[in-house]
């Protein structure tokens, strides 16, 4: 087992001298660079502005290697997927832990055993003035590499799933996926915790879809309510394709999704959605960038949220549309129903839009449960605590039957129905 102590987020002194990195030297070397000339962000860093991440830099960790300490993974896999499934421990590759199934057109591995694709590394992931992003890239472990071939209609899932575990662990994955032209695939990223303690994942995801290719990622969140989370994705979509993202939050302490669609073809659709579940003093902030660069695209986002105890939750959504990207069409909305007085939601959509031809939409919502609405379902029958499941189950439930695959859908209901007590 190996161990390097974190001092702070931007000096990692690596006892392990002799591991090899995924990623070149010269992007390594500007990451550090960033990370030494580049303040923390604070409440006056205005993307940072509701989300305060002071005690990821004053919190020591530790790179820890724990597979073999994983006996089970029984709890974290989706019920009636068949496909691959890669599994990364504190973000080591656990091969002892995977399997890979064969299927035709599907390239599936870590992506320290794929040199090839570690070139591709990169391109996508700014770092200037990016604290997260630097880091990630400065110290990445390991992460999946996945390319569905051209044409290829890949049938089984592909399962991912990211596990921390110990106390003060630090987690850096670094992930690729490829959809070739005219491809489709569907994958699963589950980040989950056990017996974990203050750990931080702070991964990266680099996506293409290629010319007319469809790809679905649904992302599970369930991490230890101490630990902050960190996940950035970066899509670049080729001309008709179809790119879609399903992120369910049911725990972690604090979590930040960046999810930043860089919509480089026409007659692209873009869907996007997201639903937090939230109790005691978590805090998830949502920042999705939606960049229509030409025309004749459509993208569409929904966010809603429960929000109980203290928590906190922030969604930031941004679409450009830029000047030559005429006929577009754009729906943004985020819902939030608060469940005490004690907890918040801070939202923010916005439109930036430089072309006179197109249909654009944004829209927030922020309230209570109807107590008329109560007291109809409490007179019918239903306890005050049935009722109010009920009708907070309805609300993010919009959200829930955004996720295509049955077997997804139904482990997703499991865990809501386990951890909150609803019934669909």
């Amino acid at each position: 087992m190996s161990e390097t102590l974190v001092a702070a987020p931007y000096t990692i002194a690596e006892e392990n001298s002799a591991r090899t990195y995924i990623l070149p030297s010269s992007q390594r070397d500007e990451a550090k660079h960033v990370l030494e000339t580049t303040d923390f962000p604070t409440s006056r860093t205005e993307a940072w502005k509701y989300t305060r991440v002071a005690k990821i830099k004053n919190t020591s960790f530790k790179t820890l290697d724990e597979s073999r300490k994983i006996q089970d993974l029984s709890p974290f896999l989706v019920p009636g997927l068949t496909g691959s499934v890669l599994v990364f421990v504190n973000g080591f590759y656990a091969s002892e832990l995977s399997r890979i199934k064969a299927e035709n057109g599907l390239e599936v591995s870590a992506l320290s055993e794929n040199t090839a694709l570690q070139a591709e590394l990169g391109k996508l992931v700014p770092l200037e003035n990016e604290v997260f992003s630097s880091l990630n890239t400065l110290y990445a472990q390991d992460g999946v590499a996945i390319r569905i071939a051209k044409k290829a209609v890949v049938e089984q899932s592909v399962q991912v799933i990211f596990i921390n575990t110990g106390a003060q662990a630090y987690s850096g994955n670094r992930n690729l996926i490829i959809c070739e032209d005219f491809a489709s695939a569907h994958v699963v990223f589950n980040y989950v915790s056990l017996n974990a303690e203050t750990c931080f994942t702070n991964s990266i995801s680099e996506i293409y879809t290629g010319t007319n290719a469809h790809l679905k990622i649904d992302k599970i969140q369930q991490e230890s309510v101490s630990n902050f989370n960190i996940l950035s994705e970066f899509v670049d979509q080729a001309k008709d394709s179809v790119f879609t993202i399903n992120t369910i939050t049911l725990d972690g302490g604090l979590v930040r999704n960046n999810l930043t669609i860089n919509v480089e073809g026409q007659n692209c659709e873009t869907n996007l959605s997201g639903a937090y579940i939230l109790k005691g003093k978590q805090h998830v902030d949502n920042h999705t960038v939606v960049d229509h660069k030409v025309a004749h695209c459509l993208s569409n986002e929904l966010y809603k949220g429960v929000i109980d105890d203290q928590s906190t939750a922030v969604f930031n959504g941004k679409v450009f549309v830029r000047k030559d990207a005429q006929k577009i069409n754009a729906f943004q909305s985020n819902g939030n129903v608060l469940l005490s007085d004690s907890a918040t939601a801070n939202s923010k959509p916005e439109l930036e839009i430089y072309a006179d031809d197109v249909k654009c939409s944004h829209g927030s919502t922020t309230g209570q449960l109807d107590e008329e609405a109560v007291f109809y379902l409490r007179a019918r029958g239903l306890s005050e605590k049935s009722a109010r499941a009920l009708m907070v189950s309805a609300f993010i439930g919009d959200v829930i039957e955004k996720i295509e695959n049955d077997a997804v859908r139904e482990y997703v209901d499991a865990l809501i129905e386990e951890k909150f007590g609803w019934v669909k």
